[in-house]
């Protein structure tokens, strides 16, 4: 079950009527023996889905810091070969100056593209971290109930065998059924959040192409101003 589903199953679970689901049953012990197997189960592999988002959004983290630094050394790296060809045209090697410069450029390129990627991971890990809340959430809310369940399903127990206990009620009904309209609506949030995290997108369109294109366009002409500044500056 990949993280979006067991999300999906553990916001189900916390937030199911099971009195609702009791008051409906023929017999209350069976029902509180499934409830009570049901959320162990699913207590267990959210442990584990909450785990591994943990550690997938520190990755992320990690990715940006490092995107971050990597723009910050590489503007130095720009900075530091444009006064150097400064140096060298004042000096009258116009030739080595030009090359430096261009140098200084691919620099300027590389601290754009690191400065892009840090940016564009924001919403990736926002998107990361509201997972992770989520299922903590979830998780804390279905170990209050299974402690719950497991008082109750006790004293059913405990009633039947002292003679006490008296099944009731209809059958049949079922609130945790993941095709529910609660379901529905978990599998469409999952959706959207896989599409966040990076799952495949449809092939590219030619408008793609076109504004890739625009895009370097605006990469190249920042690079020219930011290596402009840098002149202004020395």
């Amino acid at each position: 079950m990949t993280k979006q589903t067991i999300l999906g199953r553990v916001t189900q679970l916390a937030k199911a009527r099971t009195h609702t689901l009791l008051d409906l049953a023929e017999d209350p012990r069976d029902v509180f023996e499934r409830l009570v197997r049901d959320y162990t189960d699913t207590i267990e592999e959210a442990e584990r889905a909450a785990a591994a988002a943990a550690a997938d959004l520190r990755l992320l983290r990690q990715d940006q810091e490092e995107d971050r630094r990597a723009a910050v050394a590489w503007g130095a790296r720009a900075r530091d070969t444009s006064r150097r060809a400064d140096v060298l045209r004042a000096a009258g090697s116009a030739a080595a100056a030009d090359r430096f410069d261009r140098l200084a450029k691919v620099a300027l390129g590389r601290q754009v593209r690191a400065e892009r990627e840090a940016a564009d991971a924001e919403p990736v890990i926002a998107a990361q971290g509201d997972m992770v809340a989520r299922l903590k959430e979830g998780l804390d809310s279905m170990r209050i109930k299974l402690t719950e369940l497991r008082s109750a399903r006790d004293r059913v127990a405990a009633r039947a065998r002292a003679g006490t206990g008296a099944p009731g009620g209809t059958g049949g009904a079922d609130v945790l059924d993941p095709r529910g309209e609660l379901g529905r609506f978990e599998e469409k949030v999952c959706r959207e959040e896989a599409r966040a995290l990076g799952r495949p997108e449809p092939a590219a369109s030619p408008l793609d192409d076109q504004f890739e294109r625009v895009e370097s366009l605006a990469d190249e002409a920042e690079v020219e101003a930011r290596l402009a500044a840098l002149k202004a500056t020395t």
